[in-house]
């Protein structure tokens, strides 16, 4: 198994982004200022969310049917959980009283996605029948023009933007007492 890891481009490009945000969130639990706590958040954010994308428009396509339904439906909703906080987390600026909480939850989510994925998910991903060399200059290709035009707005984003159109987090919206609905008359 470690050598497929180290020959295979396509899995080798993925474990390289997950060293480099993994590195992010060891920077930011020893960071001490608000700051470098905003300064490493931002460049994490960035990072996952171009991972995210070159995994879900390239890579999860290409072994999702060999690999299985389970293993890569738990991967799609570990991305839907950590695009959400992403994109609450996108919408602070640091000051914010849950914003390293919601940082640490983040990695606690993205360290538990990696685990699994280097477990269950990597190893049948191997055996698929695709060539990996193409496959890793496709998922390059990609993420050299997301990293330079950005990358395009997902459905978390525009959920977090409707809860913050109320002036609250997510959070803070779901613990608010729902409107009262009109009482409906009989007939």
């Amino acid at each position: 198994m470690f050598n497929f890891f180290a020959t295979n481009p396509a899995i080798n490009l993925l474990k390289e982004d997950r060293e480099r945000v993994k590195g992010l969130f060891d920077l930011f639990e020893k960071a001490k200022s608000r700051a470098a706590k905003n300064k490493i958040v931002r460049q994490a954010l960035t990072e996952l969310k171009v991972h995210a994308a070159i995994e879900e428009e390239i890579f999860y396509p290409a072994v999702r049917k060999p690999v299985g339904k389970e293993i890569m439906n738990e991967a799609d909703e570990e991305h839907h959980v950590a695009k959400l906080l992403i994109a609450e987390l996108d919408t602070m600026d640091g000051s914010e009283s849950h914003f390293n909480a919601k940082f640490i939850v983040l990695t606690e989510n993205v360290r538990h996605h990696i685990k699994e994925a280097e477990k269950e998910m990597l190893p049948k991903a191997g055996k698929v029948k695709v060539s990996f060399e193409a496959l890793s200059q496709k998922m390059l290709n990609r993420k050299e023009r997301l990293l330079a035009h950005g990358v395009p707005a997902v459905g978390e984003e525009r959920m977090v933007k409707a809860a913050r159109g109320k002036g609250d987090s997510p959070a803070q919206a779901a613990r608010r007492k729902p409107p009262k609905l009109p009482k409906s008359r009989k007939r």
